[in-house]
């Protein structure tokens, strides 16, 4: 019987160093040598999950099939790696408390006065051994934070304890640091790295490679500076620099610098070198674009960068697979409600309205869609985006003007979005609303089904407002499609406009199940119509050219 190994990612110095690509990265080369790879996350935070969190504090959340609201991290991985991610991949503070609490509720602990140590610290490491068992290699588990966080030290100490419990020889700490550049000095410094590592040492966990963010190349001087102070092998000591393409490089820039070897050699793992000819073929295709579209993303959280995490993601995934390099625009909503869409989305090849919550930047987001319909822009709608596709042709195709969704208004008088019937008795927000994959079947002929080119589909959701199928007729007989339903045809998951060149709007979220090597196929399909529309605009403004240059000729 084969014993799990644990690898353990910390972070150090600053928060933000990339900890979740970076475990994501070594489990995509642990994978690619055949073995095989849990990977988990704690979170210090105190909420029991990301799903009443601020998407301006937190992020997207990142919805598992399972209906688990998880941190973003959860994204890289299943974007980087086959490991199958369960509610167990993702734990925080508030979950692991609120476990102790129950336990002590039910007598568990039999009148023992319940403490950090061992009563919490017990609890985290049964929550890492649960993804141990005899189908499996190697758990990578990251710890949220930053080391020297007082959030942080019941993980660090539980994973410290762990090593006791299993031997050292199954586990491995792999510790992320930044080494800053201070450019008036032209020099890179170390110090922050060996305080760091002393924190870590404080408590009793020694790191056996250490793995260094930095935006200059580290020199053998300071490779062995580091090594020196920090206790640990000069080949233990990883650069990791900025990269100027894209993040799917870094597993790459990770096996030269020969991390993956040292990790089985170190958990004494025989295993073939890695085969990436596929992602270097990928990253051949980043680098190498045959051609270019930009899209508009008009969001309310367009500032923040994490909000979208995944969409933007999947959009360099379907122009991967159209091998065209996609120039995202990240418009804010209340933008195009001051200064109008046609200034801001004038140009663009496609426009894509992603979800969200509340009154603020509806309009600016049925602007832009009512800019897109009527310039037959290509559009893409995700759950909030696909509602607002709705009332936007409710209003401006049907006249209705009134139109709108009961989140918005209470008393319009056509409710075309309407709140789901399960959630009318619902009063607590965390973890409530229709979370997970969930089944749809596809209309035949419709753009979707020629996307996805399959019957039925399982798609993950993070919802409680639905189309009200009380309009549905109303809406079919104006244009308005239905491309996709519940197998029992009562909610309505799919909308497209048949005349439109790509006008989709989806209640789920398909960039929750996008990879680079296994792009979405209604991504594929958005980039590649917006593709035809600039290809479609260059030869339209090349005969007009032609045209006025015989015109003065003549």
């Amino acid at each position: 019987m084969r014993r799990t190994k644990h690898i353990f990612v910390t972070g150090g110095v600053v928060s933000s160093l990339g900890k979740g690509l970076t475990s994501a990265s070594i489990g995509l080369l642990l994978e690619r040598r055949g073995l095989s790879v849990r990977m988990q996350k704690f979170d210090p935070y105190i909420n029991v999950d990301p799903g009443t969190m601020s998407p301006y504090q937190h992020g997207e959340v990142y919805v598992l099939d399972d209906g688990s609201e998880t941190d973003l991290d959860l994204g890289h991985y299943e974007r980087f790696t086959n490991s199958p991610l369960t509610r167990d991949s993702n734990w925080t503070t508030g979950q692991i408390y609120q476990e102790v609490i129950r336990k002590e509720r039910q007598g568990v602990f039999l009148g023992q006065t319940v403490q950090v140590i061992p009563h919490v610290t017990n609890e985290i490491k049964a929550a890492i051994a649960k993804l141990a068992g005899n189908d499996v290699d190697v758990v990578i588990t990251e710890i949220g934070g930053t080391v020297g966080d007082i959030e942080s030290q019941p993980f660090l100490e539980a994973i410290r304890q762990f090593a006791l419990d299993v031997g050292k020889e199954n586990c491995l700490y792999i510790h992320l640091t930044l080494v800053p550049y201070l450019r008036a000095a032209d020099e890179l410094k170390t110090k922050p790295t060996q305080h760091s590592v002393g924190q870590l040492r404080q408590i009793g966990i020694q790191p056996d490679i250490l793995i260094c963010r930095t935006e200059k190349p580290l020199g053998p001087e300071e490779r062995a500076k580091i090594a020196l102070f920090c206790n640990v092998p000069v080949e233990a000591v990883i650069e990791e620099r900025d990269k100027e393409f894209s993040i799917y490089e870094v597993p790459l820039s990770l096996m030269e610098r020969g991390l993956d070897e040292l990790i089985v050699r170190r958990l004494g793992l025989r295993t073939p070198k890695p085969q990436m000819d596929d992602w270097i073929e990928l990253l051949r295709i980043i680098r190498n674009p045959e051609h270019e579209v930009s899209i508009a993303v008009v969001g309310k959280y367009a500032e923040h960068r994490d909000a979208y995490k995944s969409i933007y993601e999947a959009l360099d995934h379907g122009g991967i697979a159209n091998r065209t390099q996609v120039q995202i625009q990240r418009i804010h909503t209340q933008l195009i409600e001051r200064e109008g869409a046609e200034r801001l989305l004038s140009g663009v090849d496609g426009i894509l309205v992603p979800g969200g919550f509340g009154e603020r930047g509806i309009q600016g987001k049925i602007q832009a869609i009512r800019f897109a319909r009527e310039r037959r822009i290509p559009f893409f709608g995700i759950c909030l985006g696909m509602q607002c596709a709705v009332i936007e042709f409710a209003r401006n195709v049907l006249g209705w003007r009134e139109a709108n969704s009961t989140e918005f208004d209470r008393e319009t008088p056509y409710p075309v979005i309407c709140l789901m019937d399960e959630q009318r008795n619902v009063t607590d927000k965390g973890g409530t609303m229709r979370l997970g994959a969930k089944p749809a079947v596809l209309v035949p002929g419709s753009r979707a089904a020629e996307c996805y080119r399959t019957d039925v589909i399982w798609e993950r959701h993070r919802h409680r407002y639905e189309l009200n199928t009380q309009y549905l007729d109303a809406l079919t007989a104006s244009g308005l499609a239905v491309a996709a339903t519940s197998p029992d045809r009562k909610l309505v998951e799919i909308v497209e406009i048949p005349s439109h060149p790509w006008f989709v709007g989806v209640q789920f979220h398909p960039e929750f199940k996008s990879k680079p090597t296994a792009p979405h196929p209604l991504f594929v399909g958005f980039v590649r119509a917006a593709l035809a529309r600039r290809q479609s605009v260059g030869k339209r403004g090349e005969t007009e050219a032609a045209s006025s240059v015989a015109h003065l000729a003549s």
